[in-house]
């Protein structure tokens, strides 16, 4: 992480208190001898770290923020790779029942996005303009169901029983972060303990226990003031809360109004571009309401299909998308076959050219181990994946990243397949709607043209 970046030091102190205040036990008493199951030797350590860091900054920053929903990680969302995150990583895996390696497969971090999601909406996180402070900050909306004026002036969020409670605040005009600070260190409470404290230009932080719970508060300085929360909750409720308590110290951006400029006049964009729809994957309807696909739905919170939004998403990669309209398209007919190794294939999809979504047909080869090689463009994560006679064989998986042209042409490369064996356990119920068997023998022209009423581009809106 750069320290020179004010915000990247902050953040950094901002979760070494998080493992401090929400961990001491832990953290007190873990031992000098590592793991067997996680620690790493400095091969497999280095080998994950190439994995990891051959991923965009997006996707490394969005696998550490998944692995904090599933409470495998507490440290920050960063991107960087060290000995937290790959232990994180094989934590995960080995309750996924993976090889603990550190390196997570297009496939795997698909399942790991969508678990981190599934806790989100269970929890309602959502990230928060707080009006009476100008604080941005995530709140787990189903956990903090109430809300309130908080006595700072700032805005309350609580626990319907009262035994969490978040508070934004707005110091006094005449406060100082050294006045404020020696304040709020100063409190006595019977069985008040301060576990850490840390006092900067630009920010302070302190957090500890009470006898009978944990607390949390930040306050930093900026052109708008002092700003900050404060969090404190039950310490019965520590093993359920503890990961959304992170989450939101994650979240947490004091003076977010100061963000937009930079950004506006680093990358100006023409005032309709962000409305252009972002194709993300290809569907296939099983159903007059239902859609399945392995499009990277999970980052994406405006899913549409053929101008709906899905009523339910289900599913963990593959998705099952239910719609309450009728789609006006024709559920998919097709046999059932499995990949076989070196068989030549067609992977059949949606790709973006010149900003239109046109359907396309690759031609593909069957490696080992569910995999393929086959020039695949944005688009077709999610697209059918078929032999030379029409039988389904799978569903190609999440697009690693967009692929680099050469000389305008997209190079061929390997990809994972979801087989059908999988697509059935996502929707057992719509099995039967593949068994009919397409003719035999027929041009890729025939076949392609058959399957495209059943074939839908996947949208993520602006």
């Amino acid at each position: 992480m750069d320290f020179s970046n004010p915000r990247a030091f902050m953040k950094c102190y901002f979760v070494i208190v998080a493992l401090m205040a929400f961990y001491p036990q832990s953290v007190q008493a873990q031992s000098p001898s590592p793991n067997p199951r996680t620690a790493a030797s400095d091969t497999a350590l280095d080998d994950a770290r190439v994995a990891f860091e051959a991923l965009s900054e997006t996707d490394r920053k969005s696998i550490q923020g998944a692995l904090i929903w599933t409470g495998d990680y507490n440290g920050v969302a960063d991107g960087t790779f060290g000995r937290q995150t790959y232990a994180a990583i094989a934590a995960y895996q080995i309750r996924s029942r993976q090889q603990p390696n550190g390196i997570l497969i297009p496939r795997a971090r698909s399942g790991l996005l969508a678990a981190a999601q599934q806790a989100r909406s269970a929890a309602g996180f959502t990230l928060v303009d707080d009006p009476k402070t100008g604080i941005r900050i995530g709140i787990p909306t189903k956990i903090l169901s109430k809300q309130a004026t908080s006595p700072s002036g700032g805005s309350r969020w609580q626990s319907a029983d009262d035994r969490i409670t978040l508070d934004t605040r707005l110091a006094p005009p005449d406060a100082t972060l050294q006045s404020l600070y020696d304040r709020n260190l100063s409190i006595q409470t019977p069985g008040r303990a301060v576990n850490y404290k840390v006092l900067r230009p630009d920010f302070f932080v302190i957090a500890g226990e009470t006898s009978i719970g944990k607390f949390y508060t930040r306050y930093s300085r900026g052109t708008g003031g002092l700003r900050g929360f404060s969090i404190g909750y039950d310490k019965t409720l520590a093993p359920q809360f503890d990961r959304f308590a992170v989450a939101v110290a994650n979240s947490f951006t004091p003076f977010p109004e100061q963000l937009a400029p930079a950004a506006v006049a680093v990358a100006p964009v023409p005032k309709l571009e962000p409305q252009a729809p972002n194709l993300i994957g290809t569907g296939i309807v099983i159903g007059r309401r239902q859609v399945i696909t392995t499009a990277p739905i999970a980052s994406c919170r405006d899913v549409q299909v053929s101008g709906l939004k899905p009523r339910q998403i289900n599913g963990r990669s593959p998705f099952v998308l239910e719609f309450a309209d009728d789609l006006n398209a024709q559920p998919l007919k097709a046999a059932q076959g499995v990949l076989v190794e070196d068989s030549p294939l067609l992977v059949i999809g949606f790709a973006e050219e010149g900003g239109k979504m046109n359907l396309s047909a690759m031609p593909a080869k069957a490696l080992k181990a569910g995999m393929i090689s086959a020039p695949l463009q944005p688009g077709m994560s999610g697209a059918l994946v078929i032999d030379m006679h029409g039988t389904l064989v799978g569903l190609a998986g999440i697009l690693t990243s967009k692929p680099q042209r050469i000389a305008g042409i997209v190079p061929t490369a390997n990809h994972p397949v979801v087989p059908v064996s999988e697509l059935f356990g996502t929707a057992p119920v719509l099995a039967d709607q593949w068994n009919e068997t397409m003719a035999q023998s027929r041009t890729a022209a025939d076949i392609v043209g058959s399957l495209r009423p059943s074939l839908v581009p996947i949208i993520c809106g602006p």
